[in-house]
């Protein structure tokens, strides 16, 4: 055998398409970001004065438990501290996640546009992703218990999804779990949930509190407006807890960021009222914009899912390039399989309204 001239990566990392996140690129003189799913009323005043008092103790490691954070997080939900552990984003869970459980050839399911960070943890571990496609552009029960096999360890489930912003009400999930073995890692990816206001909707907690296989993740990077400071958090068993506090950094939480995210989490008024926002302008969108013939995946998030015609002078990218021009930045969402659809987040209502406006100017032009 010829020796290796040069190091070579694990086998599954050259097949990773890097994740490219949505960028605020445009010409125009003023630019609305809305590719991100940034929430347009910031963070909490208290988050951020805490994270300013915090610069003066820049020198010292920030507590390496995140103790601070997860007390304030178990008594904002009836939670049990031990059982969470705190990460840079929930995507560096979603990723430890699958570092901790998945040997070399070993599967992890998710849905057909399920979040491409799930693609991307699998084969960094060395597993073998694998698509359970979905039904009406939602997750499918059935379809993912039918691609379990005696290989798989992990089911990622983003409820609700991002980009397609659908949901699974708590019935199907309870049947997802009953579905699978008691070896399967089921994750329950909640990075949407403060925003659902659905009576059949759960964020997966109560399965994470009972179940020995359940773990779900949620991020401060939505509603509490703290995506610069990457700050996530999971709930599950206390073997699943101990194991990734194991695989985890000793210092993978900043200081700054337990400080705001502290904070964060008690301002129950900036968190109603970014609720509000939403619930008013993702109803106003929907209508809007299917008022001007383009369809919209009905969502629960804090973005909207367009369709555009697959006609050249009126599909995705053309409309992606008009609304640059005029400074509206929306997600072409290509890599996942969608790609005749731009995802937009609620913006501000100047954001909102100047949408609609250049997508009818787009549409009477295409």
């Amino acid at each position: 055998m010829s020796e290796q001239l040069r190091p070579q990566p694990r086998p599954g990392v050259l097949q990773i398409a890097a994740y490219v996140p949505g960028d605020d690129r445009s010409a125009a003189a003023r630019v609305f970001k809305l590719s991100s799913n940034e929430t347009p009323l910031g963070p909490s005043p208290r988050a951020i004065e805490a994270y300013r008092a915090n610069a003066e103790h820049l020198h010292v490691y920030p507590e390496g438990s995140s103790r601070i954070l997860r007390d304030a997080i178990a008594a904002a939900n009836g939670l049990n501290p031990a059982r969470i552990v705190c990460g840079n984003g929930s995507d560096e869970l979603l990723t430890l996640i699958a570092q901790t459980y998945l040997e070399p050839g070993d599967e992890a399911v998710y849905s057909q546009h399920g979040f491409l960070v799930y693609r991307i943890a699998i084969l960094a571990a060395g597993g073998v992703p694998v698509v359970a496609p979905e039904r009406d552009e939602t997750a499918d029960v059935d379809a993912i218990l039918a691609a379990v096999t005696p290989r798989t360890k992990i089911v990622y489930l983003a409820n609700p999804n991002n980009p397609t912003g659908t949901y699974l009400p708590f019935s199907e999930v309870k049947r997802l779990h009953a579905g699978l073995p008691g070896r399967v890692l089921l994750v329950l990816d909640a990075a949407y949930a403060e925003y659902v206001r659905r009576n059949d909707y759960s964020s997966g907690l109560e399965l994470a509190a009972e179940a020995d296989n359940v773990v779900m993740t949620r991020t401060f990077s939505k509603i509490f407006g703290l995506a610069n400071l990457r700050l996530g958090w999971a709930y599950g068993p206390l073997h699943v807890v101990d194991a990734l506090n194991r695989t985890r950094g000793p210092f993978n939480v900043t200081g700054p960021a337990l400080a705001a995210g502290t904070a964060a989490v008690s301002d129950r008024a900036h968190i109603e009222a970014a609720v509000d926002h939403n619930a008013r302008w993702l109803e106003w969108l929907t209508r809007e914009i299917a008022g001007l013939g383009l369809r919209v995946t009905p969502s629960v998030g804090n973005f909207v899912l367009i369709h555009f015609p697959e006609e050249p002078a009126a599909g995705a990218p053309e409309a992606d390039r008009f609304l640059r021009e005029r400074g509206y930045v929306l997600r072409r969402v290509a890599g996942y399989g969608l790609p005749h659809a731009l995802r937009m987040t609620v913006g501000s209502e100047e954001a909102n309204r100047g949408v609609v406006a250049a997508l009818a100017d787009f549409l009477g032009r295409a």
